[in-house]
């Protein structure tokens, strides 16, 4: 790490895809010193912001500074299978030239190598301690690690470096529990400037300032997501109230613009009148009229001002009030009763060496936890009849719909009203349209090919796809369904969810989520055996 005071700052920053799609155009944002989460919509741009910021995207205009070294964590960002750790960690050379020098080859380029690096493999040691990859060996391949330790494997490169800014964006996504808390300590005793883009309700309970990036502009909030979220209810509530009174003050100026319009209109048929009957000298008459259209002319633009005047303070209050596009999902009838046999395992054993004897019945709401590679997402596969168990007999005895993890179930050349279409063969164009638009799919973005659609457009088409479906589902069978997701939308699909009265199966780790769900059983596949959690030990 460098002595050069670390810090970020965008001035006057423009960006826009190829195709002329704008995503800033004049931003201003400084990052606070300390730990800052950037959350926002999806599609606010916050990727790209990350991007920005380390160098891997240009601006169109204005500039962006940062001082010290860098250190990013893309997304998806995936290791070559055959790459070897230490060389992930960057010390495969310092490390290659110790172990010359250790056998007796003192040539200097050896120690050039080393530099003052002669701990190097006990620091590459403790780093991947502290990430909980104890138990892998320098000289092993990412190919023998799991997603999730390959996803701790490229933090570990990063903190070996010590860079003055840490940018990571959505680091928990894909990792198991143990994992997430890994990466959570890590950002917990981070102590150079830090920007995570994340949806992780626990990881964001670790920074020092929320950064909310919004319609363009970043909107800073001092202390975590809980100090945010208090915040901003308090600003929304005085936002409402101000938007009431403006509400009030247009429906006064049209009132009084009304009356005032009466009162003028009367004035100029008693003025005809006197001029028909003649009482005043005819010139006299004229100047009066005249005088009267010139008061009445003024008399009306004065309301006609104030009333717009009062419309344009109405206007800023609505935009000061958040109304959050998300996800509005009205589930159709999926009742179970409380005594129907949903699913039932007799000696399962699968793929991957799970066992089971199980039996769901009714409606019950299932968490299904497990470290990464456990064989959660092989179980909701087995369920949903995409692939046989390797032994015994697994029976669904509802209709059945399954979200994996990948989102890969939509025909990629088809459009996102036509994937739906063909799920729902017998619903109307205007009734599959009228049903996405709840998914934010309105008009011609219900036209829009699958394969051209974003992360969480992507999620949001697949869930329309399967719960528009016919016939409804009565159980549903979720694989890490938050991954995808920002905050507002999760919250709005745990909302959905709990109106859902059918079966209810969720493998993941976001435990924030899973608990609003108000799960009825917890169960973990644990060396290969379904167990039942008790949920104060989750």
């Amino acid at each position: 790490m460098s002595f050069i005071p670390a810090s970020v700052t965008c001035a006057q920053l423009s960006f826009g895809w190829p195709d002329g799609t704008p995503v800033f155009d004049g931003l201003q944002w400084t990052a606070a010193p300390g730990r800052t989460g950037l959350i926002g919509l999806n599609g606010a741009g916050k990727s790209t912001l990350l991007k920005l910021l380390a160098g891997e995207l240009t601006p169109a205009a204005g500039t962006v500074k940062v001082s010290g070294e860098v250190g990013y964590l893309p997304q998806d960002a995936a290791l070559a299978t055959s790459l070897r750790v230490d060389r992930a960690l960057g010390i495969d050379v310092a490390r290659a030239a110790l172990h010359a020098i250790e056998a007796g080859d003192t040539r200097e380029e050896h120690f050039a190598a080393i530099g003052d690096g002669w701990d190097v493999e006990e620091r590459a040691r403790a780093t991947l301690d502290s990430l909980g990859l104890e138990r892998i060996g320098l000289d092993r391949t990412v190919g023998e690690l799991s997603g999730g330790e390959s996803v701790l494997l490229r933090l570990a490169a990063l903190l070996m470096r010590r860079p003055d800014v840490l940018l990571l964006d959505e680091p928990t996504n894909n990792l198991d529990l143990r994992a997430r808390r890994r990466l959570h300590d890590a950002v917990a005793s981070w102590h150079g400037l830090l920007i995570v883009v994340s949806h992780d309700r626990e990881l964001l309970e670790y920074v020092d300032q929320i950064a909310d990036l919004r319609g363009g502009e970043v909107h800073g909030y001092g202390g975590n997501l809980s100090a945010y979220e208090e915040a901003l209810a308090v600003e929304q509530e005085a936002a409402e109230r101000t938007m009431r009174a403006a509400e009030a003050d247009v429906k006064r100026q049209k009132r009084e613009l009304v009356e005032a319009q009466l009162k003028l209109a009367r004035r100029v048929r008693y003025g005809q009148k006197m001029y028909e009957i003649k009482r005043e000298p005819r010139a006299v008459m004229k100047l009066r009229k005249r005088s009267a259209e010139v008061s009445a002319g003024k008399h009306r633009q004065l309301h006609a001002d104030r009333l717009a005047g009062a419309k344009e303070r109405l206007d800023e209050a609505v935009l000061a009030v958040r109304d959050d596009d998300e996800i509005r999902v009205d589930l159709p009838h999926t009742a179970v009763p409380a005594g129907r046999t949903v699913l039932t395992l007799n000696g399962v054993r699968l793929r991957y060496g799970t066992r089971a004897m199980w039996e769901v019945r009714g409606p019950e709401r299932i968490a299904l936890l497990g470290d990464n590679g456990a064989g959660k997402s092989t179980l909701l596969r087995t369920l949903a009849g995409e692939i046989p168990p390797a032994a015994g007999e697994a029976l669904v005895h509802v209709p059945v719909r399954y979200l994996p993890q990948r989102l890969n179930v939509l025909d990629e050349a088809a459009t996102v009203a036509e994937n739906v279409a063909a799920l729902a063969p017998s619903a109307t164009d205007n009734a599959i349209r009228a049903r996405l638009a709840r998914f934010l799919f309105r008009g011609a973005r219900a036209d829009q090919p699958a394969g051209s659609l974003s992360g969480g457009e992507r999620f949001r088409a697949t869930l329309a796809a399967l719960m528009l479906a016919e016939p409804a589902p009565q159980l549903l069978l979720l694989d890490e369904p938050t991954n995808n997701l920002d905050m507002s939308s999760v919250r709005q699909l745990a909302s959905a969810l709990a109106s859902y009265e059918g079966a209810l199966m969720v493998a993941g780790h976001d435990l924030p989520f899973l608990r609003s769900l108000g799960i009825t059983r917890w169960v973990r596949i644990e060396d290969g055996v379904l167990k039942e959690v008790d949920p104060a030990l989750v």
